[in-house]
């Protein structure tokens, strides 16, 4: 059978190949005891392949899991067959293959991981997109630049963002800097949703990495939607780490606190700007002693009244700067 079917698929007679086979797996000849004769790799694989390349991956699965039953373990066949099931939309089933590859311990193919993903994706499924490109990572093989992008853009776009971010991080990590106007699109909406730790985690990580990432867009974003508290925060992450950062992001974040009645919060990180010697003449500066006097908070409003006059500059920042934490 083994020689037949290897002879029909040289000469391109895939038709008769495959009836021969069909009589090989239904009467279950591979398995039968008394055959110790192997069908050979060289006779199965162009069989599988072509199966697989023309819409009958099942059909060379249950033949190859035959021959799994008999010993063979070749990674072709295998590549073949989850590439097949990924092709006619059926990335659960290849998966079932690599999960099988990986308790026998046979190499698996990176494009075979890539056709995967691709195919959970045309179905929609980013996540388990996500939970492929995993085992992809896990089993040592780098992902093109190319998957890290389509799987963070669908799960962007199917609201999952900190499995999103999650991505971004795996990406980063493996040395991969691009698609950073996608990156921003993640770091936005953690800091827009409340998830503002973790987003400051991505930027710490990102610099750690040569990647720069623009903080005076984000403050902007954040103070013009009213996000004040994600905003102070990044823009002290910011000011601990001596990120360059325009005058007029100070400013916008500044105006955001004291509109929404945050003056403590207002004062804290003024006081921490001019430390670094940041922003001096804020146009708001007058409102906010103003409304630190009329909710009693007299000592700060003095401090910055001072700061205002250029007299006791240096103490003014030190008590300051002890204020801020109590603030905080």
């Amino acid at each position: 059978y083994g020689v037949l079917i290897e002879n029909f698929c040289k000469a391109n007679e895939f038709d008769r190949a495959i009836k021969l086979l069909d009589k090989l797996v239904e009467k279950e000849i591979v398995l039968r005891p008394e055959n110790s004769l192997d069908v050979e790799a060289n006779a199965y694989n162009p069989l599988i392949q072509y199966l697989c390349h023309h819409g009958q991956t099942g059909k060379a699965e249950v033949f190859f899991r035959q021959l799994m039953k008999k010993g063979v373990l070749d990674p072709t066949a295998f590549n073949n067959l989850i590439r097949g099931h990924a092709k006619e939309g059926n990335p659960g089933l290849g998966f079932e293959i690599l999960k099988i590859m990986g308790r026998r311990g046979v190499p698996k193919d990176a494009d075979a991981y890539k056709l995967l993903i691709e195919s959970y994706l045309r179905k929609g499924e980013p996540a388990d997109a996500k939970t492929a490109l995993d085992s992809m990572i896990e089993d040592g093989l780098l992902p093109d630049s190319g998957i890290f992008k389509s799987v963070m853009e669908s799960l962007f776009e199917d609201g999952r963002i900190q499995t999103a971010s999650r991505v971004m991080k795996g990406m980063v990590e493996k040395g991969v800097k691009e698609h950073m106007d996608l990156v921003s699109k993640i770091l936005e909406a953690l800091l827009m949703r409340g998830h503002v730790e973790e987003a400051l985690g991505r930027i710490e990580l990102l610099m750690q990495n040569g990647c720069a990432t623009n903080l005076d867009s984000l403050l902007s974003i954040l103070s013009e939607k009213g996000k004040t508290i994600a905003a102070l925060k990044l823009l002290d992450f910011g000011l601990e780490r001596d990120c360059s950062i325009d005058v007029s992001s100070y400013e916008k974040v500044l105006d955001a606190l004291l509109t929404a009645g945050k003056t403590l919060n207002a004062y804290s990180i003024l006081c921490k700007i001019m430390e670094k010697g940041g922003i001096t003449n804020w146009s708001s500066l007058e409102d906010l002693i103003k409304s630190l006097n009329q909710e009693g908070n007299t000592k700060q409003a003095d401090i910055l009244s001072r700061m205002i006059k250029g007299g006791a500059a240096a103490s003014g920042n030190k008590k300051g700067k002890k204020q801020a934490t109590v603030a905080s």
